[in-house]
């Protein structure tokens, strides 16, 4: 994984989940102790969104939120457990859903899973996993 990742999350935990693994996740509420990304959701615009970046390749592979508002995405996010990013939040272009439900980047990185309910497709993602920087380089949002 990069070496500089955003919100100060866990370099280990990020490597440990996003490379040579199919089936583990960061714990369920991680996202939801990491101050730096709660503080910049908090300060968004109305109309802002958070680019969501690959934390192997820095490839953008969420936009949250569309169609909804921060605080419909982050109550949803913090009753499945994890960041719960909606179909027009995928950037198809780098995120592929496997036959289990298993949610990787084009380039092998675990990102998550897909757990549809009622409303449709849900990938439950690790906030580990997509805190990535812009290609590589250093970011602050």
């Amino acid at each position: 994984v990069q070496s500089n990742l955003r919100w100060k999350v866990d370099q280990e935990v990020a490597d440990r989940i996003c490379n040579f693994n199919r089936h583990y996740a960061e714990h369920s509420g991680y996202f939801q102790g990491i101050t730096e990304f709660l503080q910049e959701a908090k300060n968004l615009s109305a109309d802002g969104e958070i680019t969501f970046y690959d934390s192997n390749t820095g490839k953008p592979l969420y936009y949250a939120p569309r169609g909804r508002t921060m605080a419909d995405f982050l109550a949803e996010s913090r009753n499945h457990g994890w960041p719960s990013f909606r179909d027009a939040e995928v950037n198809w272009d780098y995120v592929r859903i496997l036959p289990n439900g298993e949610t990787v980047s084009v380039d092998g990185t675990h990102l998550g899973h897909n757990l549809p309910d009622g409303k449709g497709n849900r990938y439950c993602i690790n906030l580990v996993c997509v805190a990535g920087n812009p290609d590589g380089g250093s970011a602050s949002s």
